[in-house]
């Protein structure tokens, strides 16, 4: 009991220094705000969203919504159901969405930390390192990147990891419930549905397509229009996003269509690719979960929706986040140094890119401009086959008694 108290007020304090990094980030975004900075195009986007529902006008038009300030000109590329959860930004002005989002996404990245650490059974109970962690994850491509553009990557990865890792581990009647929140903002969270239906809650996984589909079928009873145009074209459209052979898109369908100069039979061969990869990744789930490692198996699914998605960009792959803290709880020093170095070089960033130019790469540029796609397609396939050797070890050793 005596020991117990010291390290609560340990974590109390942790938590309180993580959030005064998220009131410094507002602050900035209150100085970018007053400083008429353009900063976070995607937080503004979100806000338009909300405001262009609010006024009845369509979402989802190749022009740019009338409610977007000057200096974005990009489209509403998510759900129906994604304009009325961002209304809470229709009341911020405009100048300052960009640092309540940042704001929240730090709060939402020392979530990730602590919820992650204490799944793995390492909760953080030294004041400093949940502060560190948070603000050391800042020099990490994908999270300054989320921040920079007023992404929401860090919010929807909280709200999985904390169904997957606090309430289904629960039981919780609520679980499958952030899933599918997270998933009526942006369909690429779905993925977690048959991580749950794999690892054998059922409940939990029909709770996130009930919460996501009652989600969307409210939109089309309020705009039907733009619930039909969304799902009959745009939600089938990757290029409403961006050009898909961008050194950004991160995905297998980015890469195949580097390699093949966005031949028509691109999307095709990726999900092939994908289709074949599936089988070691549900495998490689199925196995860590039955083992008791509910984060390991998480990060698989995760790192594969990544790769399955036909479009990732950079600033998705906010999962190394957990998966440094995972590496660094098991001491696995070396691999815990190469993915913090790989994803806080930024690499692919340095790379040759836009036009045609992924198209003129040689051998050498297309590792490199394809490093974070094959480090997760190789990672999931090299843990496979150490886990069905570790099983045959084992089967061995049984048989061998």
């Amino acid at each position: 009991m005596l020991k117990s108290r010291p390290a609560a007020e340990a974590r109390l304090v942790g938590i309180t220094l993580a959030g005064v990094l998220a009131l410094a980030m507002l602050a900035l975004g209150v100085v970018a705000w007053l400083g008429e900075w353009h900063l976070g195009a995607d937080s503004a986007v979100y806000r338009a969203g909300a405001l262009t529902l609010l006024k009845g006008e369509p979402l989802y038009t190749r022009e740019a919504l009338t409610t977007l300030p000057p200096w974005v000109l990009l489209p509403f590329t998510y759900t129906p159901a994604a304009a009325p959860l961002f209304l809470p930004l229709a009341i911020v002005p405009a100048g300052l969405t960009w640092g309540v989002v940042g704001a929240l996404s730090l709060v939402c990245l020392s979530v990730v930390i602590s919820v992650t650490a204490r799944a793995c059974g390492a909760p953080l109970t030294r004041w400093w390192v949940l502060p560190l962690a948070t603000a050391g994850a800042l020099a990490l491509e994908p999270v300054w990147k989320t921040i920079f553009l007023g992404q929401i990557n860090l919010i929807l990865m909280a709200l999985i990891v904390l169904d997957v890792l606090v309430l289904s581990a629960r039981g919780s009647r609520w679980a499958g419930v952030l899933i599918g929140i997270s998933a009526a903002i942006k369909l690429t969270p779905l993925i977690f549905v048959p991580h749950l239906l794999f690892t054998g809650r059922w409940k939990d996984a029909l709770r996130a397509l009930g919460t996501f589909a009652g989600l969307e079928a409210v939109m089309f009873a309020v705009i039907p229009g733009d619930a039909v145009r969304f799902w009959t074209e745009s939600a089938t459209d990757p290029s409403r996003v961006g050009s898909v052979h961008w050194i950004f898109n991160q995905s297998l369908n980015g890469l195949v269509n580097r390699a093949s100069e966005l031949a028509s039979w691109s999307l095709a061969v990726a999900i092939a690719i994908a289709a074949v990869l599936a089988v070691p990744a549900v495998w490689l789930v199925v196995r860590l979960h039955r083992r008791g490692d509910p984060v390991g198996a998480l990060l698989v699914t995760a790192f594969y929706g990544l790769l399955l998605s036909p479009v990732s960009w950079s600033h998705h792959w906010v999962w190394t986040v957990p998966l440094l803290v995972l590496l660094v709880i098991r001491r696995s020093w070396v691999p815990a140094a190469g993915v913090a170095v790989l994803f806080a070089s930024g690499v692919i960033m340095f790379v040759p890119n836009g036009g045609d130019t992924e198209f003129g790469w040689g051998l050498g540029w297309s590792l490199l401009g394809n490093v974070y796609v094959l480090t997760a397609a190789i990672a999931i396939t090299g843990l496979a086959v150490r886990e069905l050797r570790r099983g045959s070890a084992q089967v061995a050793a049984v048989a061998a008694k």
